[in-house]
């Protein structure tokens, strides 16, 4: 079995130049070292591959024959070996992110764009996904890490907590509890509310605290995206409860903190157990844990 390219090689080499001696020169090593590398490839192919004289080395039948598929051997290992060396130099990859719908609409895109200019051969896919459906494609290896809250442990995922994302009301200025910097979740069951589907993080923790204050409320309506719920907010239909995180400073709206319960949610970085990062993906994510460590020191919007 022949179990080391060298041999290759020096085989093409000596083929090549007609002599062992010129040949161990052009490859940068001893003829002593040349001859022990072809009499080891001899004895993996169990045949003769050249025969010697005083003066030059010519291929037996046999060399002759194994040249062709030597040369393929030597091609396609070399552009292993280079391809493995561009992914390892982040010079090619394809890094795959699925993301809590605010958090790849307000953190990733700098981040991506960040990424692109210092990595321009490596592609980024960003899949803007609920929380349940991040943790499947997690779990399923269809990204190579997410961005998102875990609400139940998962044996199979590793969570690694990136920042506290807190829960507040984005209401309409016309009311008069916009003018206010913190309210209860009592005082908001009464209002008319605006909530993400059953199937979003944001709905499971309202929910939740909802259940253990023993408090219903008044659902005036449910969207399917952040950015719709703030439209409506914005156009007097209630009050959207969302993430701190989901919205930057409206004139029309005022952000107010919901406290007593504090709700907040955990934003991690989610990847399946036992499987490693590929070079570009571990740049991705050390690049995200900085850009969000700045955002807590600056006391970004959305970082408690």
């Amino acid at each position: 079995m022949i179990d080391d390219i060298r041999h290759l090689r020096a085989f093409l080499a000596a083929a090549r130049i007609g002599n062992f001696t010129r040949a161990a020169q052009q490859l940068h090593i001893s003829q002593s070292a040349f001859t022990v590398q072809i009499r080891q490839l001899e004895q993996s192919v169990g045949a003769k591959l050249f025969d010697r004289s005083k003066r030059r080395v010519s291929l037996t039948e046999v060399g002759r024959d194994l040249l062709g598929p030597m040369e393929r051997l030597v091609i396609d290992a070399e552009a292993i070996v280079g391809r493995t060396q561009q992914l390892t130099d982040l010079k090619r990859g394809v890094v795959r992110i699925s993301a809590l719908p605010s958090v790849a609409a307000q953190m990733l895109p700098m981040i991506v764009h960040k990424f692109a200019q210092a990595y321009p051969g490596v592609v980024v896919q960003v899949k803007d996904v609920v929380a349940e459906k991040l943790i499947e494609m997690v779990k399923k290896e269809e990204v190579d890490f997410g961005i998102g809250t875990q609400m139940r442990r998962d044996r199979d995922v590793v969570a690694s907590p990136l920042l506290v994302d807190r829960l507040c009301a984005f209401v309409p200025r016309g009311l008069p509890l916009a003018q206010k910097s913190s309210t209860t979740l009592k005082e908001l069951v009464i209002l008319p509310l605006i909530l993400t589907g059953k199937d979003s993080s944001v709905r499971e923790i309202v929910e939740r605290a909802l259940k253990q204050q023993r408090l219903s409320l008044t659902l005036a309506y449910e969207t399917n995206y952040m950015a719709t719920a703030i439209s409506m907010a914005r156009a007097g239909l209630g009050i959207a409860v969302l993430p701190e995180c989901a919205g930057a400073s409206y004139e029309d709206l005022g952000i107010v903190e919901i406290s007593k319960p504090a709700l907040s949610r955990t934003i991690a970085i989610l990847h399946k157990k036992d499987c490693s990062f590929s070079p570009a993906a571990a740049q991705m994510v050390e690049m995200i844990k900085m850009a969000l460590t700045t955002r807590v020191k600056g006391r970004s919007p959305g970082v408690k």
